[in-house]
């Protein structure tokens, strides 16, 4: 652990580089004077800012934790087989060691991640009892990473339960009769129960991405199940006569091909998800396809099995409150289609526009409610201490330095020659550690410091100026340079140089703190900035720079998000064009049918784009699931469409008896659908909150898309032959 009890202080009081090299004083030894370690602690360029806010009423510990050298070995060997596997074909047994390591990674790293779970809850057992004393945050990697599963856990329980009691809530409003309650609960609960089972029988790790996947699995499971229930209900109000397996296999009948073909682009739309890259969002989507097939089996096999014990029971009437609600849209657009159609391409201008204005540009910290721990630590360590996001930039020698030492040998550095000179030390080998090139270090450092996005900054530059401090404040020179570098103590070497430079000297690293809490914050125009400007303004190459660090691969996750979104959104429509053709057969209704769920989409990604919601690792998925769930009321009501049209080969006859009919179950399906989602507003995590509303309102976009301009879209281009 590093505090301010044990670095080493070099001006409390005053002292010089003989003095240091016979001991290192700290906070706790007996000559250190406390009001200069004071006026040190808020001062020092290493110090201050970072390890003391610079009123010093703020100071951090930081707990380092052991590397796990078991953990190190597995990764690397399992890292190294994947490589070589990617370059050429591995033997048998390179296939088997691939697949054994892999598998010893995967339960050495889950049993690592339990443990440092339970390392943050002991961390936080300690700071509890001394709460009392001082305001404590907790804050770091390891935490945030407890926490989100914290969030899982909570995340998976509350989505379940919660989700079960709107569905019973919702059923029962809905049908008001105890078998339309407890049949479909019954259903849900044991794809439910089968695909937790599936999870854990294959070890499949639940991520924040995919804490939801319950509560979809359960909403998916009911769609289908009400779709039943309805035809069911409905063929029972026809043909009140009928004995109770007639009526199932009508119901059967009637139902198979749409349903079928609704969970197979269901399944498409969360397949695509494997297209994204980002393996959370790959995993999510893996678990949904597996999870909608499920739905499927249990729901046509579940309901007509659980029902031949049961008698039909007095047939309901169709006309009630949802009748009302469908025949109103049917009325609408027979008497107002043009103003309908009009509305529909002026909000699609409007979409449009919004999805132009769509951004992946977003803070880390918005992710989390204020209330968090995380969040709070994270505003505290970026107000106090320098920053929270690290940045680090890595310097390397041009390629005429590499050139020169390869036309001077090994020879031109020998023992033999330095060994009586210590100027020839690593300030007369090295590229960076000389006085000419610090110069230019130092101006570096000054140049990244005043970004206004940056915060503390920490390099060799740093070093120099606690150097020159031990030097009585006296300029030094090469020689200077080599004799502290080989007679500092290791302890401080190890604070001041090994952090910053390479053992020999020919890299050097400039650690960057970076404010996340910054509103302005734009990532890829800061490491665009940051590139050009040390390219520009010092002269180096593009080779000689090199940007790492938590904020470049977060922003790397975030611009490859906008690629994924297109890429899935391209993939489900393709996919759900080339079932339209199969199953309707015809250009002009598979075109027709995809334009309602197109303009689903495109509205809730506009709406996000007005919002300045941005795109992240949960809202990227919410066009192809809102396509996936939408089209599941497009494929019914087309179905039946196709159905009713020969009847009387009139298009609004056919209008009406649809909306009577399948337009209740997609009634049913999207609000059902609608409010499931919106349980997911109670989670710690603001990108799933913003999923299930989002998605909700999709929903709602997709039931009135599918009962307005699908309808009208028929009418009017009339796809069906007399």
């Amino acid at each position: 652990m590093v505090s301010i009890l044990d670095v080493p202080l070099i001006n409390s009081p005053k002292i010089n580089f003989s003095q240091l090299q016979k001991s290192t004083p700290t906070l706790t030894s007996p000559e250190t004077d406390i009001t200069l370690a004071k006026k040190e602690f808020r001062e020092s360029p290493l110090y201050s800012n970072h390890l003391v806010s610079q009123d010093g009423k703020t100071t951090a510990l930081q707990v380092i934790f052991k590397r796990d050298e078991t953990y190190q070995n597995l990764l690397e060997k399992r890292e190294d087989l994947r490589e070589k596997r990617l370059l050429k074909t591995l033997t048998v047994q390179e296939s088997r060691d691939l697949d054994e390591v892999s598998v010893q990674f995967k339960h050495y790293s889950d049993a690592l991640l339990n443990q440092a779970q339970a390392d943050i809850a002991a961390i936080r057992k300690v700071l509890f009892k001394h709460r009392n004393n001082a305001e404590i945050h907790l804050g770091g990697i390891p935490m945030i990473v407890s926490d989100i599963i914290d969030y899982v856990e909570h995340d998976i329980q509350v989505f379940g339960l919660g989700v079960l009691l709107f569905l019973v809530i919702l059923l029962t409003v809905f049908f008001r009769k105890p078998r339309w309650v407890v049949l479909p609960m019954i259903i849900c609960s044991v794809a439910a129960l089968s695909m937790i089972g599936i999870l854990g029988l294959m070890e499949w790790r639940v991520t924040v991405v995919s804490s939801n996947f319950i509560s979809l699995l359960l909403i998916t499971t009911l769609s289908l199940t009400v779709h039943l229930i309805v035809r069911y209900q409905e063929l029972h109000s026809e043909n009140p006569e009928m004995q109770q397996k007639f009526l199932l296999w009508e119901t059967l009948r009637s139902k198979a091909q749409p349903a079928f073909f609704t969970a197979i682009t269901t399944m498409v739309a969360f397949a695509s998800l494997l297209v994204s890259g980002i393996r959370p969002v790959i995993d999510f989507g893996w678990m949904m396809v597996f999870g909608v097939a499920l739905a499927f089996v249990f729901s046509f096999l579940m309901f007509p099995s659980m029902l031949m014990f049961l008698t039909p029971g007095q047939a309901r009437s169709q006309h009630d409150f949802t009748s009302a609600i469908t025949a109103l849209f049917a009325r609408l657009i027979h008497r107002n289609g043009n103003i309908v159609l009009i509305t529909y391409v002026l909000l699609m201008i409007l979409s449009l526009v919004g999805i132009a204005s769509l951004t992946v540009e977003n803070r880390f910290i918005d992710y989390f409610k204020e209330s968090t721990e995380i969040y709070q630590g994270m505003i505290m360590i970026d107000r106090e201490l320098g920053g929270t996001t690290p940045l680090d930039v890595i310097l390397e020698p041009d390629k005429s330095y590499y050139e020169f030492i390869n036309e001077l040998g090994d020879e031109s550095f020998s023992d033999d020659e330095s060994a009586d000179d210590e100027s020839a030390g690593i300030s007369g080998t090295s590229y960076w550690f000389n006085v000419f090139q610090l110069e230019t270090v130092d101006q570096i450092h000054k140049h990244l410091e005043q970004l206004p996005e940056t915060g503390k900054v920490l390099s060799m530059a740093t070093t120099m100026k606690l150097l020159t401090q031990l030097n009585n404040d006296e300029p030094l020179d090469n020689i200077s340079l080599a004799v502290m570098y080989k007679r500092l103590p290791e302890s401080v070497k190890q604070t001041l140089f090994d952090p910053y430079m390479s053992n020999d000297g020919n890299q050097l690293r400039f650690a960057i703190r970076v404010y996340e809490s910054d509103v302005t914050l734009q990532r890829q125009a800061l490491i665009d900035k940051i590139r050009a400007d040390l390219s520009e303004k010092f002269d180096l190459e593009k080779e000689q720079i090199n940007l790492t660090g938590m904020l470049v691969l977060y922003n790397n996750m975030l611009q490859s998000l906008f690629q994924s979104q297109m890429l899935t959104i391209g993939v489900v429509f393709m996919a759900i064009m080339l079932m339209f053709m199969v199953l309707f057969r015809s250009v002009k209704i598979s075109v027709i049918a995809i334009i309602p769920n197109l303009a689903a989409a495109a509205f809730v990604l506009g709406l996000m784009g007005w919002l300045g919601i941005h795109l992240d690792i949960m809202t990227i998925t919410i066009a192809a699931i809102t396509i996936g769930i939408a089209v599941d009321d497009t494929i019914h009501y087309v179905h039946r469409f196709m159905e009713e049209y020969p009847k009387d080969h009139d298009y609004w006859a056919t209008v009406n008896r649809c909306h009577a009919s399948i337009g209740k179950a997609m009634y049913y399906t999207s609000v059902t659908i609608t409010l499931g989602f919106s349980i997911l507003a109670l989670s710690n995590f603001i990108p799933t909150i913003y999923f299930g509303l989002l998605t909700g309102v999709a929903m709602v976009v997709a039931l009135i898309a599918n009962l307005t301009l699908l309808p009208l879209l028929l009418v009017k281009f009339k796809p069906l032959k007399h």
